[in-house]
């Protein structure tokens, strides 16, 4: 009974986990890790302390990159400080008035926004929104990668 629960919480982390890569709110890899932890509990899942470790340290580096990606965007793009505010806040703005368009237009409006009340000219401001869009979608990327890989591993020691 106890190994029935322990798969359902472990499935239903897996897929919370991917969500969580595409919704700001849910950290993706810490749950997708959470899942494999879940099942390596139960009688299907026979995970050695190495692997374990190395998929907490992807769960781990993932997330820390997943905050400093989009900052990185925003500033190899031209943008300041403001604009790396503006993108977070659009970022969440977005998630509650407009999803799911808002999640990923809301970066890139926001950081144009934070730059023109800067001061900026458009075009540099725009420059900006686009790159915290490019780094946001890059931590996607990352994020939907290193939960794809728990999640391959999880159904592989189901089946």
């Amino acid at each position: 009974m106890v190994d029935y629960i322990l798969l359902t919480f472990g499935i239903l982390s897996i897929i919370i986990g991917l969500l969580g890569c595409v919704l700001p709110v849910l950290p993706g890899p810490p749950v997708s890790f959470i899942g494999l932890l879940l099942l390596n509990f139960s009688r299907w899942g026979h995970f050695s302390l190495s692997f374990m470790l190395i998929m907490a340290g992807l769960a781990v580096v993932v997330t820390i990159l997943d905050y400093i990606v989009p900052v990185w965007g925003t500033k190899k793009w031209g943008g300041s400080r403001a604009g790396v505010w503006g993108a977070t806040i659009g970022l969440i703005a977005g998630l509650f008035f407009f999803p799911p368009v808002g999640i990923i237009l809301g970066p890139l409006v926001g950081a144009v926004l934070a730059e023109s009340l800067k001061g900026e000219a458009f075009q540099k401001s725009f420059h900006a929104g686009l790159g915290a869009l490019f780094g946001f979608f890059i931590g996607i990327g990352l994020k939907l990668i290193a939960s794809g890989i728990m999640t391959f591993y999880f159904f592989k020691a189901l089946f």
